[in-house]
């Protein structure tokens, strides 16, 4: 199956360049380029892309706010944020806008033609140093408000979203829960629906803001 990308990025030149290595990649396919924010939710309604990399700092309207209105309108689209701004208040507002990835602009190439493909799959991806930022600013923020669908959790669904935001894979999950992995992939799923999230960067976010995972 091949996934459609959306490239959102205010200079053209690293647009093309992105778009020329996008498409090194047989399964991968762009299928429009955005030069602002405004032009990238509008690409986006009208394509409906599986994944847009996303600009934080465009014209018009910023990368952020692109995100959250592309990700209230379309759930099944995927944003990977590309900045070379690694900034806290990026990451955290990217994440709740709606990304499911953030990654550094000099991340190597092979990386960025994976991370597309990971995120395609449903799963979040952060640059190490993104998800050491994360935490710490989670660590010094108060609990959020009650996480709406968390009362309606079990307790092995509980364990399994705690190993999420703590980083383990499904197979590690699995490993560590003594359960099969088809099993690990339902409790994922019941997750996803009772807490209303998009995917796994939306698990973590609600595991950390519940306290349920407590940062360091």
């Amino acid at each position: 199956m091949t996934i459609r990308v959306l490239i959102a990025d205010d200079q053209a030149l690293l647009r093309g360049s992105f778009r020329v290595l996008v498409e090194t990649v047989p399964e991968l396919a762009v299928v429009g380029e955005a030069g602002t924010g405004a032009e990238a939710v509008r690409l986006a309604l009208d394509l409906r892309p599986d994944v847009i990399s996303m600009d934080v700092r465009m014209p018009e309207l910023d990368g952020l706010e692109a995100t959250r209105r592309i990700c209230a309108e379309l759930a099944d689209v995927r944003v990977l944020i590309l900045t070379t701004f690694d900034l806290d208040e990026y990451v955290y507002a990217g994440l709740r806008a709606g990304a499911s990835g953030f990654l550094l602009k000099d991340t190597p190439p092979a990386e960025l033609l994976n991370a597309i493909k990971v995120i395609a799959a449903g799963d979040a991806l952060l640059a190490p140093s993104v998800t050491r930022r994360l935490i710490s600013t989670f660590a010094s923020q108060p609990p959020a408000a009650a996480v709406r669908g968390l009362d309606d959790v079990t307790d092995r669904e509980r364990e399994v979203l705690t190993l999420i935001a703590r980083g383990l894979s499904n197979t590690e999950i699995a490993d560590h829960l003594y359960l099969s992995a088809a099993t690990v992939k339902t409790h994922i799923g019941q997750l996803l629906r009772k807490l209303a999230a998009r995917d796994r960067a939306q698990l973590v976010i609600a595991a950390y803001e519940s306290r349920l995972v407590i940062p360091g």
